[in-house]
């Protein structure tokens, strides 16, 4: 049986700039706090600007949530 997953898009309720790590830890159900973490740490590791690009590129492609 395929289990059927809501669509990713970006959270209202765990937003702190745009809400995209808060949807990305609703659709993958983590917490929101620790998806915040590894991003930030991922970006740091990454030298920080793709880490920027990102958030801004899935800013604009995720939908907001109803």
């Amino acid at each position: 049986m395929v289990e059927m997953r809501k669509p990713l898009r970006r959270s209202r309720e765990n937003r702190m700039i745009a809400g995209v790590v808060g949807g990305l830890a609703e659709y993958w159900s983590i917490d929101p706090t620790l998806a915040r973490a590894i991003y930030v740490i991922v970006s740091i590791l990454s030298v920080a600007f793709p880490g920027l690009l990102v958030y801004a590129v899935l800013w604009l492609v995720i939908p907001e949530a109803e």
